[in-house]
């Protein structure tokens, strides 16, 4: 507008030339026109500011105002429409400077249209106003008669017709088959159930999470107490077997890294890695019967070699073949741990990030084990896709007939870990002395049997407050509860909380004592919930039922509590500064269980403590430390 502004003020009197006259009443028009949209924008601001997320009472004139700019894209898209005719008119002759300008005025109206009509498609929820049918039972509409059941159920379609539509817009690169649509449709199931019960759009969110942060930081800062000091004080003969478990967990990471391939190596040698595979990859290609899947350039294949130090001889199997349910692996003889290594790739690809998503449970049959349970099914599937390479093929029969002395040694990260985890129940039977190294898994995959079922041959490393490892549906609904308690109980406007806790955490510094409706009352009243929070949350979605009703016998509920695999090794760093860390970190490992990931934690760090690197540099550090114990 100040551009517009400027340029008509300076040419005011220069528009005599062929076509000045429209490009006068043009620049006229749109000045008027610009100037009505910004302070239908400043109004927007100015009232979205007052109150609070769970008071909306001194925004109720906000739909007004942004209906009145709705209706201003009207004019906005017709003066985009003449500017358009009129840069593209040849007999316009006026001076250079002014056309220049036009041209630049026209460009930026028509990408500011574009840019907000795809925005509302993406943000826009179609089914507004229906969440409110979503009611308990009985209290103020009868959901039993048919013609309620049916509005319920048609509302229920429409919302996972809506999210299955936002998977296949984020999915249009990728080829779809029969398994992906199943797996869409599932995927939109499970994100119906979890935010049709909510009232919270995404800056509700982030305010929710900056406010439990930083209660959470509260927390961390209080003093423990004296027996849940002397619970992590375990025995020598504990430490010794974690110190054994440590060196090992540091090897096996590099080939659940080195399953990442390049990107992985570039990643982590962004300077030097293309030089290296350029120059090395196409010397030691193993045969191509070796090869499943496309390794163009050979840049996979170099970088797992760099990776783990093997030579190309030592690899029995590789495979980069990724669709949905099948992940990329890998089969090679560590001559220095004798052991054959099977190496699950972790979520790098569209198709992986399905998998993980798929997160119904289903059974898991298992012979000589009493109680079959329950695991995530997408990441069964996965397992169940490398089992049948690895037996049916004759991989592993390959392997073992080359070194029939080794023992057998499953790993992977992330999505990786997962699969690799299950893949060892499967193949339990048939080589008892197996050992499983699952970094970072997921928390949501196995049932409380088959968790404690896997402790005698499982290994999962966890570090810090890595979110993937915490993540389940009973946890993500419980995340929800407490982000809309905290959210609701809060007595400051949302630009205050958004503003200070963007502070937060970039500079660091004590937490912010926001006031809230909590404050005053009494501990019986805590557990019932505020006006605020009921006014925040339609109903309880199925998945949160589960948590406080007792399941059916035979048929247990969609999204039961799944666990973590295995013994759980946490490792935790130490860092004396609260927000910038020196290069020399020191970290602390300790056997954990699973109620520690009962919850998911808020850290700038729950994502960046899932990586690979990290947890490699983690175990390495510890590895290198305990090292130097024993030579002392």
């Amino acid at each position: 507008w100040i551009g517009i502004f400027v340029l008509y003020t300076v040419h005011k009197g220069q528009f005599n030339c062929p076509g000045g006259g429209l490009l006068h009443s043009y620049l006229l028009g749109l000045i008027i026109l610009l100037a009505s949209i910004i302070c239908a924008l400043c109004a927007l601001v100015y009232i979205s500011m007052q109150g609070t997320i769970s008071n909306p009472g001194p925004r109720k004139s906000l739909p007004k105002i942004l209906y009145t700019r709705l209706l201003l894209y009207f004019p906005e898209f017709i003066w985009a429409v003449v500017g358009a005719v009129w840069v593209s008119d040849n007999s316009v002759q006026c001076e250079k400077t002014v056309i220049n300008g036009v041209i630049g005025t026209v460009i930026a109206s028509w990408i500011i249209i574009i840019f907000t009509i795809i925005g509302v498609v993406i943000v826009f929820d179609p089914l507004g106003g229906k969440k409110t049918f979503y009611l308990p039972d009985g209290v103020s509409r009868n959901l039993e008669s048919s013609q309620s059941g049916q509005l319920l159920y048609n509302v229920k379609s429409s919302a996972t017709r809506v999210w299955e539509k936002r998977i296949r817009l984020l999915c249009c690169c990728i080829v779809q088959d029969d398994d992906h649509r199943v797996a869409f449709t599932s995927i939109a199931e499970l994100f119906r159930s979890y935010f049709s019960d909510t009232d919270l759009v995404p800056s509700d969110i982030a305010a929710g999470l900056i406010l439990l942060h930083q209660e959470q930081d509260k927390m961390e800062n209080c003093p423990k107490e004296p027996e849940e000091v002397l619970c992590h004080s375990p025995s020598s003969l504990v430490t010794d077997d974690l110190d054994v478990e440590l060196e090992n967990a540091a090897h096996f990471m590099l080939f659940a890294a080195a399953a990442y391939g390049w990107p992985y190596y570039v990643y982590t040698n962004p300077y030097t890695a293309l030089c290296k595979l350029n120059g090395d990859c196409c010397r030691n290609r193993p045969t191509d019967s070796e090869i499943t899947g496309s390794d163009r350039h050979n840049f996979h294949f170099g970088s797992i070699l760099k990776i783990t130090g093997l030579q190309y001889r030592d690899f029995i199997h590789i495979s980069f073949h990724n669709k949905i349910y099948e992940i990329p692996f890998f089969v090679a003889l560590d001559h220095k741990k004798e052991a054959i290594v099977v190496a699950v790739r972790g979520t790098l690809s569209f198709e992986d990030i399905l998998t993980d998503l798929s997160a119904d449970c289903e059974d898991l049959t298992l012979e000589e084990v009493l109680e079959n349970g329950f695991v995530h099914k997408g990441i069964t599937q996965a397992a169940n896709y490398i089992y049948r390479k690895l037996i049916n093929d004759g991989i592993l029969n390959q392997a073992f007939t080359i070194a029939p002395e080794y023992k057998l040694v499953i790993v992977g990260h992330s999505l990786g870990g997962g699969t690799a985890s299950i893949l060892a129940i499967m193949l339990r039977n048939s080589f008892p002395t197996l050992r499983c190294y699952a970094f970072s898994p997921p928390g949501g995959l196995l049932s409380k049997s088959l968790a404690d079922y896997t402790k005698h041959f499982i290994i999962s490393v966890i570090v810090g407050k890595d979110l993937v490892a915490r993540l389940s549906m009973p946890n993500m609904e419980d995340l929800k509860r407490r982000i809309v308690r905290i959210v609701a109980n809060c007595n400051r406007p949302k630009y205050q909380i958004l503003l200070r806790g963007c502070w937060y955490e970039v500079f660091g510094g004590d937490p912010d004592d926001f006031p809230t409706e909590l404050d005053g009352r009494n501990q019986d009243a805590l557990t019932q919930p505020l006006l605020a929070e009921e006014s925040l949350m339609v109903h309880r979605s199925p998945s949160y039922n589960a948590l406080e009703e007792e399941p059916h016998l035979n048929s247990p509920p969609q999204y039961p509590h799944l666990y973590l695999p295995g013994k759980i090794i946490h490792v935790i760093e130490e860092c004396s500064s609260k927000r910038l860390c020196s290069s020399d970190i020191k970290y602390t490992a300790r056997w954990s269980n699973e109620t520690v990931f009962s919850s998911i934690l808020i850290s700038p760090k729950m994502i960046t403590d899932h990586m690979p690197d990290v947890v490699l540099k983690a175990l390495n550090s510890l590895s290198q430390e305990h090292g130097s114990c024993l030579s002392c």
